[in-house]
Protein backbone atom coordinates (compact mmCIF):
# COMPACT_ATOMS: atom_id res chain seq x y z
CA UNK A 1 0.00 0.00 0.00
CA UNK A 2 0.93 3.31 -0.61
CA UNK A 3 0.49 5.43 2.65
CA UNK A 4 1.59 8.41 1.42
CA UNK A 5 -0.62 8.67 -0.97
CA UNK A 6 -3.50 7.29 1.38
CA UNK A 7 -2.80 10.07 3.62
CA UNK A 8 -2.95 12.84 0.95
CA UNK A 9 -5.91 11.22 -0.52
CA UNK A 10 -7.50 11.72 3.12
CA UNK A 11 -6.12 15.01 3.65
CA UNK A 12 -7.34 16.34 0.55
CA UNK A 13 -11.18 15.19 1.25
CA UNK A 14 -11.03 17.34 4.19
CA UNK A 15 -10.07 20.65 2.09
CA UNK A 16 -12.26 19.23 -0.54
CA UNK A 17 -15.44 19.08 1.47
CA UNK A 18 -14.27 22.84 3.27
CA UNK A 19 -13.89 20.79 6.36
CA UNK A 20 -9.92 20.90 6.85
CA UNK A 21 -9.21 22.40 10.57
CA UNK A 22 -6.50 24.85 10.86
CA UNK A 23 -5.04 26.12 13.95
CA UNK A 24 -4.93 29.51 14.62
CA UNK A 25 -1.90 30.76 16.34
CA UNK A 26 -3.01 33.32 19.56
CA UNK A 27 -1.30 34.53 22.86
CA UNK A 28 -3.56 35.03 25.58
CA UNK A 29 -2.32 37.78 27.80
CA UNK A 30 -3.40 36.83 31.99
CA UNK A 31 -6.18 39.83 32.96
CA UNK A 32 -6.33 40.74 29.57
CA UNK A 33 -9.29 38.07 28.70
CA UNK A 34 -10.96 37.50 26.44
CA UNK A 35 -8.44 39.94 24.01
CA UNK A 36 -5.32 38.27 22.36
CA UNK A 37 -2.72 38.75 20.23
CA UNK A 38 -2.80 36.46 16.70
CA UNK A 39 0.22 35.62 15.04
CA UNK A 40 -0.88 35.87 11.54
CA UNK A 41 0.68 33.61 8.80
CA UNK A 42 2.06 36.91 6.98
CA UNK A 43 4.58 37.12 10.32
CA UNK A 44 2.62 40.44 11.60
CA UNK A 45 0.39 40.47 14.97
CA UNK A 46 -3.03 41.56 15.18
CA UNK A 47 -5.07 42.01 18.63
CA UNK A 48 -8.68 40.23 18.98
CA UNK A 49 -10.80 39.27 20.79
CA UNK A 50 -12.22 35.50 21.71
CA UNK A 51 -15.22 34.89 20.60
CA UNK A 52 -15.69 30.81 20.72
CA UNK A 53 -13.28 29.55 23.64
CA UNK A 54 -15.43 27.45 26.24
CA UNK A 55 -13.60 29.49 29.07
CA UNK A 56 -17.42 30.56 29.83
CA UNK A 57 -16.73 32.97 32.75
CA UNK A 58 -13.56 33.92 32.50
CA UNK A 59 -12.47 31.81 35.64
CA UNK A 60 -9.16 30.65 33.91
CA UNK A 61 -7.68 34.09 34.39
CA UNK A 62 -9.60 34.57 38.39
CA UNK A 63 -7.14 35.14 40.68
CA UNK A 64 -8.50 33.15 43.05
CA UNK A 65 -7.75 29.93 40.60
CA UNK A 66 -4.44 31.32 40.08
CA UNK A 67 -3.34 32.20 43.78
CA UNK A 68 -4.37 28.08 44.38
CA UNK A 69 -2.42 26.70 41.75
CA UNK A 70 0.76 28.69 42.65
CA UNK A 71 0.36 27.81 46.06
CA UNK A 72 0.10 23.97 44.90
CA UNK A 73 2.99 24.30 42.59
CA UNK A 74 5.16 25.97 44.89
CA UNK A 75 4.07 23.65 47.65
CA UNK A 76 4.51 19.95 45.77
CA UNK A 77 5.73 20.53 42.21
CA UNK A 78 4.57 20.56 38.61
CA UNK A 79 3.51 16.61 38.26
CA UNK A 80 1.73 14.51 40.24
CA UNK A 81 4.40 11.84 39.16
CA UNK A 82 2.12 8.54 38.03
CA UNK A 83 -1.37 7.19 38.64
CA UNK A 84 -2.73 7.72 41.58
CA UNK A 85 -2.86 3.76 42.29
CA UNK A 86 1.04 3.78 42.30
CA UNK A 87 2.40 7.48 42.88
CA UNK A 88 -0.54 7.83 45.55
CA UNK A 89 -3.23 10.68 45.67
CA UNK A 90 -2.89 13.88 47.43
CA UNK A 91 -4.69 16.84 49.44
CA UNK A 92 -5.23 18.45 46.23
CA UNK A 93 -7.12 15.77 44.54
CA UNK A 94 -8.96 14.66 47.19
CA UNK A 95 -10.37 17.98 48.36
CA UNK A 96 -11.45 18.54 44.49
CA UNK A 97 -13.61 15.55 44.52
CA UNK A 98 -15.03 16.83 47.68
CA UNK A 99 -15.93 19.89 46.41
CA UNK A 100 -17.21 18.02 43.08
CA UNK A 101 -19.41 15.95 45.37
CA UNK A 102 -20.52 18.66 47.45
CA UNK A 103 -21.67 20.58 43.93
CA UNK A 104 -24.05 17.60 42.75
CA UNK A 105 -24.72 16.65 46.31
CA UNK A 106 -23.69 13.15 45.93
CA UNK A 107 -21.38 11.35 48.23
CA UNK A 108 -17.97 11.39 46.43
CA UNK A 109 -16.55 12.08 42.93
CA UNK A 110 -13.87 10.69 40.98
CA UNK A 111 -11.64 13.22 38.48
CA UNK A 112 -10.18 12.41 35.43
CA UNK A 113 -7.91 13.48 32.56
CA UNK A 114 -10.86 14.92 31.10
CA UNK A 115 -14.64 14.75 30.55
CA UNK A 116 -13.91 12.99 27.33
CA UNK A 117 -12.19 10.19 29.29
CA UNK A 118 -14.42 10.73 31.88
CA UNK A 119 -17.45 10.14 30.15
CA UNK A 120 -15.94 6.86 27.08
CA UNK A 121 -14.57 5.35 30.84
CA UNK A 122 -17.34 5.37 32.92
CA UNK A 123 -19.69 3.98 30.21
CA UNK A 124 -17.62 0.91 28.77
CA UNK A 125 -17.41 0.37 32.06
CA UNK A 126 -20.80 -0.32 33.30
CA UNK A 127 -21.12 -2.89 31.18
CA UNK A 128 -18.76 -4.90 33.20
CA UNK A 129 -19.97 -4.26 36.36
CA UNK A 130 -23.68 -4.53 35.00
CA UNK A 131 -24.00 -8.01 32.41
CA UNK A 132 -26.15 -7.56 29.97
CA UNK A 133 -26.56 -4.11 30.43
CA UNK A 134 -28.57 -2.26 27.92
CA UNK A 135 -28.02 1.83 26.95
CA UNK A 136 -30.52 4.22 25.50
CA UNK A 137 -28.92 7.20 24.43
CA UNK A 138 -30.10 10.44 22.99
CA UNK A 139 -29.08 10.28 19.15
CA UNK A 140 -27.11 13.88 19.93
CA UNK A 141 -25.21 13.03 22.79
CA UNK A 142 -21.87 14.02 22.21
CA UNK A 143 -18.91 12.09 20.61
CA UNK A 144 -17.56 10.73 24.28
CA UNK A 145 -20.92 9.27 25.19
CA UNK A 146 -21.06 7.75 21.95
CA UNK A 147 -17.76 5.77 21.95
CA UNK A 148 -18.14 4.64 25.69
CA UNK A 149 -21.02 2.99 24.55
CA UNK A 150 -19.91 1.52 21.65
CA UNK A 151 -16.90 -0.30 23.29
CA UNK A 152 -17.52 -3.48 24.75
CA UNK A 153 -19.78 -6.10 24.33
CA UNK A 154 -23.10 -5.16 24.95
CA UNK A 155 -27.01 -3.39 23.57
CA UNK A 156 -27.50 -0.36 22.49
CA UNK A 157 -30.60 2.12 21.84
CA UNK A 158 -30.61 5.17 20.33
CA UNK A 159 -33.42 7.73 20.68
CA UNK A 160 -34.32 10.72 18.96
CA UNK A 161 -33.14 13.93 20.29
CA UNK A 162 -35.43 14.85 23.15
CA UNK A 163 -37.92 12.51 22.92
CA UNK A 164 -39.65 11.17 25.52
CA UNK A 165 -42.48 9.14 23.40
CA UNK A 166 -39.38 7.33 21.43
CA UNK A 167 -37.67 6.39 24.77
CA UNK A 168 -40.35 4.69 26.28
CA UNK A 169 -41.55 2.62 23.61
CA UNK A 170 -37.92 1.37 23.22
CA UNK A 171 -37.78 0.86 26.90
CA UNK A 172 -41.12 -1.01 26.72
CA UNK A 173 -40.27 -3.31 24.30
CA UNK A 174 -36.91 -4.79 26.34
CA UNK A 175 -36.58 -7.20 28.55
CA UNK A 176 -38.21 -5.45 31.94
CA UNK A 177 -35.37 -8.25 34.21
CA UNK A 178 -32.62 -6.80 31.57
CA UNK A 179 -30.42 -3.74 33.70
CA UNK A 180 -31.03 -0.56 32.05
CA UNK A 181 -29.28 2.95 31.40
CA UNK A 182 -30.44 6.24 30.25
CA UNK A 183 -27.86 8.73 28.91
CA UNK A 184 -28.44 12.06 27.89
CA UNK A 185 -27.02 15.82 28.18
CA UNK A 186 -28.12 18.74 30.09
CA UNK A 187 -27.21 21.39 27.49
CA UNK A 188 -26.37 20.05 24.24
CA UNK A 189 -23.61 22.53 22.84
CA UNK A 190 -24.73 22.98 19.17
CA UNK A 191 -28.32 23.86 19.14
CA UNK A 192 -28.01 24.96 23.26
CA UNK A 193 -30.96 23.13 23.45
CA UNK A 194 -31.92 21.34 27.18
CA UNK A 195 -32.89 17.92 27.97
CA UNK A 196 -35.99 16.87 29.25
CA UNK A 197 -34.30 15.59 32.66
CA UNK A 198 -37.46 15.07 35.17
CA UNK A 199 -38.37 13.44 31.97
CA UNK A 200 -35.73 10.48 32.04
CA UNK A 201 -36.08 10.37 35.45
CA UNK A 202 -39.43 9.45 35.77
CA UNK A 203 -38.91 6.96 32.99
CA UNK A 204 -35.65 5.58 34.64
CA UNK A 205 -38.21 5.08 37.69
CA UNK A 206 -40.82 3.30 35.44
CA UNK A 207 -38.59 0.80 34.28
CA UNK A 208 -35.83 0.60 36.87
CA UNK A 209 -33.09 2.11 35.32
CA UNK A 210 -30.13 3.84 35.76
CA UNK A 211 -29.46 7.60 34.76
CA UNK A 212 -26.40 9.43 33.35
CA UNK A 213 -26.44 12.74 32.66
CA UNK A 214 -23.57 14.68 31.24
CA UNK A 215 -23.81 18.50 32.44
CA UNK A 216 -20.16 19.64 30.62
CA UNK A 217 -21.41 22.32 29.20
CA UNK A 218 -23.37 23.47 32.05
CA UNK A 219 -22.13 23.00 35.62
CA UNK A 220 -20.56 26.70 36.99
CA UNK A 221 -23.18 28.38 34.28
CA UNK A 222 -26.73 27.38 36.18
CA UNK A 223 -27.95 27.06 39.27
CA UNK A 224 -27.88 28.40 42.83
CA UNK A 225 -23.93 27.22 43.30
CA UNK A 226 -23.21 26.54 39.86
CA UNK A 227 -24.15 23.11 40.02
CA UNK A 228 -25.95 22.61 36.37
CA UNK A 229 -29.44 22.51 34.80
CA UNK A 230 -29.81 19.48 37.14
CA UNK A 231 -29.60 21.71 40.28
CA UNK A 232 -31.35 24.51 38.85
CA UNK A 233 -34.30 22.56 38.15
CA UNK A 234 -33.95 20.55 42.21
CA UNK A 235 -33.53 17.45 40.03
CA UNK A 236 -30.46 16.58 40.89
CA UNK A 237 -30.63 14.05 43.60
CA UNK A 238 -32.76 12.10 41.33
CA UNK A 239 -29.78 11.01 38.70
CA UNK A 240 -27.43 8.35 39.35
CA UNK A 241 -24.13 9.96 37.69
CA UNK A 242 -23.59 13.30 36.59
CA UNK A 243 -20.74 14.06 34.35
CA UNK A 244 -18.78 17.23 33.94
CA UNK A 245 -15.65 19.30 33.13
CA UNK A 246 -13.23 21.29 34.37
CA UNK A 247 -12.03 22.78 31.18
CA UNK A 248 -14.93 24.84 30.91
CA UNK A 249 -16.73 27.30 32.96
CA UNK A 250 -14.41 25.81 36.13
CA UNK A 251 -11.80 27.58 33.46
CA UNK A 252 -8.68 24.66 34.22
CA UNK A 253 -8.69 21.25 33.07
CA UNK A 254 -10.29 17.66 33.75
CA UNK A 255 -13.77 15.53 33.65
CA UNK A 256 -15.25 14.18 36.54
CA UNK A 257 -18.02 11.48 36.93
CA UNK A 258 -20.22 12.14 40.71
CA UNK A 259 -22.29 9.36 42.06
CA UNK A 260 -22.89 7.10 44.81
CA UNK A 261 -19.55 5.92 46.60
CA UNK A 262 -20.29 2.52 46.27
CA UNK A 263 -21.00 3.20 42.57
CA UNK A 264 -17.51 5.44 42.07
CA UNK A 265 -15.17 3.01 44.30
CA UNK A 266 -16.51 0.32 41.65
CA UNK A 267 -15.25 2.75 38.44
CA UNK A 268 -12.38 3.43 39.81
CA UNK A 269 -11.62 -0.20 40.18
CA UNK A 270 -12.32 -1.13 37.04
CA UNK A 271 -12.27 1.46 34.56
CA UNK A 272 -8.73 1.16 32.44
CA UNK A 273 -9.37 5.23 31.80
CA UNK A 274 -8.73 5.80 34.86
CA UNK A 275 -6.60 2.90 36.39
CA UNK A 276 -4.06 3.50 33.58
CA UNK A 277 -3.93 7.35 33.56
CA UNK A 278 -1.55 9.80 35.32
CA UNK A 279 -3.55 11.58 37.49
CA UNK A 280 -3.63 15.37 36.98
CA UNK A 281 -1.18 17.89 38.37
CA UNK A 282 -1.68 18.76 41.94
CA UNK A 283 -1.60 22.47 40.53
CA UNK A 284 -4.44 21.90 38.14
CA UNK A 285 -6.60 20.14 41.28
CA UNK A 286 -6.04 22.82 43.48
CA UNK A 287 -7.12 25.59 40.83
CA UNK A 288 -10.16 23.52 39.64
CA UNK A 289 -11.47 22.86 43.34
CA UNK A 290 -10.83 26.67 43.84
CA UNK A 291 -12.66 27.60 41.06
CA UNK A 292 -15.71 25.41 42.12
CA UNK A 293 -15.51 27.09 45.51
CA UNK A 294 -15.56 30.55 44.04
CA UNK A 295 -18.64 29.57 41.61
CA UNK A 296 -20.74 28.30 44.67
CA UNK A 297 -21.14 31.57 46.25
CA UNK A 298 -22.56 34.82 45.80
CA UNK A 299 -19.88 36.42 43.26
CA UNK A 300 -19.76 33.31 41.21
CA UNK A 301 -23.87 34.07 40.65
CA UNK A 302 -22.90 37.57 39.97
CA UNK A 303 -20.87 36.26 37.16
CA UNK A 304 -23.38 33.53 35.78
CA UNK A 305 -26.12 36.71 35.89
CA UNK A 306 -23.34 39.06 33.67
CA UNK A 307 -22.77 36.03 31.42
CA UNK A 308 -26.48 35.49 30.58
CA UNK A 309 -27.20 39.07 30.13
CA UNK A 310 -24.71 39.87 27.46
CA UNK A 311 -26.24 36.07 25.55
CA UNK A 312 -29.73 37.55 25.82
CA UNK A 313 -27.95 40.91 24.75
CA UNK A 314 -26.35 39.33 22.02
CA UNK A 315 -29.21 37.02 21.15
CA UNK A 316 -31.33 40.20 20.42
CA UNK A 317 -29.29 42.16 18.86
CA UNK A 318 -28.85 39.11 16.09
CA UNK A 319 -32.15 38.31 15.63
CA UNK A 320 -32.92 42.17 15.23
CA UNK A 321 -30.62 41.91 12.24
CA UNK A 322 -32.58 39.00 10.78
CA UNK A 323 -29.46 36.58 11.72
CA UNK A 324 -30.06 33.16 11.34
CA UNK A 325 -29.52 32.43 14.93
CA UNK A 326 -30.64 29.98 16.95
CA UNK A 327 -32.15 30.61 20.72
CA UNK A 328 -33.29 27.78 23.61
CA UNK A 329 -32.79 30.70 26.21
CA UNK A 330 -29.29 29.19 27.19
CA UNK A 331 -26.01 30.75 26.95
CA UNK A 332 -24.64 29.62 23.68
CA UNK A 333 -25.14 31.63 20.57
CA UNK A 334 -25.22 29.32 17.35
CA UNK A 335 -25.33 31.16 13.56
CA UNK A 336 -26.57 28.86 10.97
CA UNK A 337 -24.63 29.25 7.57
CA UNK A 338 -25.40 26.00 6.14
CA UNK A 339 -22.14 25.31 4.03
CA UNK A 340 -19.03 24.48 5.25
CA UNK A 341 -16.55 26.35 2.57
CA UNK A 342 -18.62 29.96 3.26
CA UNK A 343 -18.50 29.48 6.96
CA UNK A 344 -15.08 28.91 6.78
CA UNK A 345 -14.93 31.94 4.47
CA UNK A 346 -16.70 34.29 6.83
CA UNK A 347 -14.87 32.73 9.72
CA UNK A 348 -11.20 33.84 8.08
CA UNK A 349 -12.97 37.46 7.44
CA UNK A 350 -14.39 38.09 10.66
CA UNK A 351 -10.75 37.57 12.03
CA UNK A 352 -8.32 39.37 9.34
CA UNK A 353 -10.88 42.28 8.77
CA UNK A 354 -12.49 42.58 11.85
CA UNK A 355 -10.10 41.20 14.92
CA UNK A 356 -13.17 38.42 15.84
CA UNK A 357 -12.24 34.97 16.46
CA UNK A 358 -14.45 32.44 15.93
CA UNK A 359 -13.99 29.21 14.55
CA UNK A 360 -15.99 27.63 11.97
CA UNK A 361 -18.19 24.16 13.14
CA UNK A 362 -18.51 21.62 10.41
CA UNK A 363 -19.50 17.97 10.30
CA UNK A 364 -19.07 15.79 12.21
CA UNK A 365 -19.61 18.03 15.16
CA UNK A 366 -22.65 19.35 13.65
CA UNK A 367 -24.55 17.52 10.75
CA UNK A 368 -24.54 18.54 7.38
CA UNK A 369 -25.99 21.69 5.89
CA UNK A 370 -26.00 22.93 9.30
CA UNK A 371 -22.82 24.33 9.57
CA UNK A 372 -22.14 27.45 11.92
CA UNK A 373 -20.11 30.11 14.09
CA UNK A 374 -20.86 29.55 17.50
CA UNK A 375 -20.39 32.50 19.45
CA UNK A 376 -20.03 32.04 23.43
CA UNK A 377 -19.82 35.40 25.37
CA UNK A 378 -18.60 35.65 28.35
CA UNK A 379 -19.19 38.00 31.75
CA UNK A 380 -15.96 39.63 30.45
CA UNK A 381 -16.71 40.81 27.14
CA UNK A 382 -17.61 44.63 26.93
CA UNK A 383 -20.75 46.20 25.72
CA UNK A 384 -18.02 47.92 23.20
CA UNK A 385 -16.63 44.33 22.16
CA UNK A 386 -20.74 43.11 21.68
CA UNK A 387 -21.29 46.11 19.78
CA UNK A 388 -17.91 45.59 17.74
CA UNK A 389 -19.59 41.88 17.40
CA UNK A 390 -22.83 42.61 15.93
CA UNK A 391 -21.71 45.80 13.27
CA UNK A 392 -18.97 43.01 12.13
CA UNK A 393 -21.41 40.32 10.97
CA UNK A 394 -24.14 43.06 9.84
CA UNK A 395 -21.22 44.04 7.48
CA UNK A 396 -20.13 40.96 6.62
CA UNK A 397 -23.99 39.73 5.51
CA UNK A 398 -24.15 42.34 3.59
CA UNK A 399 -21.03 41.87 1.74
CA UNK A 400 -21.39 38.63 0.82
CA UNK A 401 -25.36 39.18 0.12
CA UNK A 402 -26.57 36.60 2.88
CA UNK A 403 -30.00 35.73 3.36
CA UNK A 404 -31.74 37.66 6.35
CA UNK A 405 -35.10 36.18 8.23
CA UNK A 406 -37.60 38.26 9.51
CA UNK A 407 -38.21 36.28 12.40
CA UNK A 408 -35.02 33.36 13.37
CA UNK A 409 -35.59 30.32 14.84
Amino acid sequence: MNYDLALDQALQRLHDEGRYRTFIDIEREKGNFPNAMWNRPDGKRQEIAVWCGNDYLGMGQHPAVLAAMHEALDAVGAGSGGTRNISGTTAYHKRLEAEIADLHGKETALVFSSAYIANDATLSTLRILFPGLIIYSDELNHASMIEGIRRGAGQKRIFRHNDLDHLRELLAADDPQAPKLIAFESIYSMDGDVGPIEGFCDLADEFGALTYLDEVHAVGMYGKRGGGISERDGIAHRVDMINGTLGKAFGVFGGYVAASAKLVDAIRSYAPGFIFTTSLPPAIAAGAAASIAFLKTEEGQKLRDAQQLHAKILKTRLRGLGLPIIDHDTHIVPVIIGDPIHTKVLSDMLLSDFGVYVQPINFPTVPRGTERLRFTPSPVHTSDQIDHLVKSLDSLWSRCALNRAEESA
